[in-house]
Order: structure tokens, then sequence, then C-alpha cells
């Protein structure tokens, strides 16, 4: 089995083939075993940790929301937020899904200054704006939820960034970064037990 993480950079898309001409996975400086897949996804304009792996057993136990694994984000907001909007993310926020309304579960929110050594990304966000930065830990991973949750709140998403998913952290990694993972510290720092 082959364990990868990656930094995706702004404006990649998470599969190794596009049909509409997005970069992609396969435009990384890097030669992936064949039978690798993102365990998860980042949307084109999200940034940050990405899982690759050919282990489908991992895939399932990430993927299953009874598992609740943490999922960590920085996220930079257009405006100035406030504490009540940061209790109204943190207690749950209604978000439109495809299959219709829903009530994100309880998660960890807090406000924190503007990340040092950020990576510069293609199309930077205008120092003139008012921008705020938060953290936010989810155990779910619905379509788009971030994006949706801090609108919701009346503060949107200008820049996202997932740092970590459980033990496993960005680091100092810079966006196209590969590093590859032995099983068992994969494993150990998802707080998953090998079969």
């Amino acid at each position: 089995m082959n364990y990868y993480i990656i930094y995706k950079p702004y404006k990649m898309i998470s599969q190794f083939t596009s049909t509409h001409k997005k970069k992609c996975l396969d435009s990384l400086n890097f030669t992936f075993q064949k039978d690798v897949y993102p365990v998860g996804r980042l949307d084109e304009n999200s940034e940050g940790l990405l899982i690759l792996t050919n282990d489908k057993s991992l895939n399932h136990k990430l993927l299953n929301p009874e598992f609740e694994h943490k999922r960590i984000y920085l996220v930079q907001l257009q405006g100035n937020i406030t504490p009540e909007a940061l209790k109204q993310i943190e207690t749950g926020i209604n978000i439109a899904l495809d299959a219709g309304s829903y009530m994100t579960k309880p998660c960890k929110v807090k406000q924190v200054k503007k990340p040092v050594n950020l990576p510069e990304r293609a199309h930077p966000v205008s120092e003139l704006l008012p921008t705020s930065w938060i953290e936010l830990t989810l155990t779910e991973g619905k379509y788009h939820q971030v994006r949706k949750m801090t609108a919701g709140a009346g503060f949107p998403c200008i820049r996202l960034i997932r740092i970590a998913i459980e033990e496993i952290r960005l680091e100092s990694m810079q966006p196209g970064d590969i590093r590859e993972l032995k099983r068992d510290a994969v494993y150990k720092k998802l707080h998953i037990t090998a079969e």
C-alpha cells in the first residue's frame, strides 16, 4: 500500500484527470502509483492537505461519518468576524445541500491572527479589504460546508486551507509539496486501528 500527503495548490482539482482542461494532480512533479486516488476532496478554490492512497480500507474509515475524524481549516473571511457569528458557526448553522436544508454538527472555532509564513497564492487577496481569520475544526465534510457555514453567518470565505486531518498536518509544506508516509504512521496519526 502507498500513502502520500500533498499540499494541494489553489486552482487545482482533487483528481488526476480533467475533462475541462483544469489543472489536476497529474500536473504535480511526481509519479504516483497508478491505483492511488485522493481520500476526500478539496474544491478547486481550496488548498491544503490532501491524502492519497490505494488503501481502500483507509478510504472507507476516513469518509465514513460514524468515525468523525477531525479536519482542521484556516479560513480567511471577508470582514471582521463577531463573537455572535463565531457562536453561530460553533453551535451549528443551517446550510443548503442538494438533499435539502442541513443543520451542521457543533464544531470548534476560534479567531486567530493572520498566519505567518503563509504561502502566497496565484490570486492574492487584496490587503485593502478588511478580513479576519478563524481556525475551524469539523468532524464532517458536506459539500462546500465551510464556505456555506461562514457565508451563513454573514462572513463569506475568501481563502480556505485545510491544515490537518487528525494528527497529519501540513507543517512547513508548500503548495505542490508531496511526502510519502508509512502505513503504521498514517494509521497512528489518524487514530485508526489497522486490521
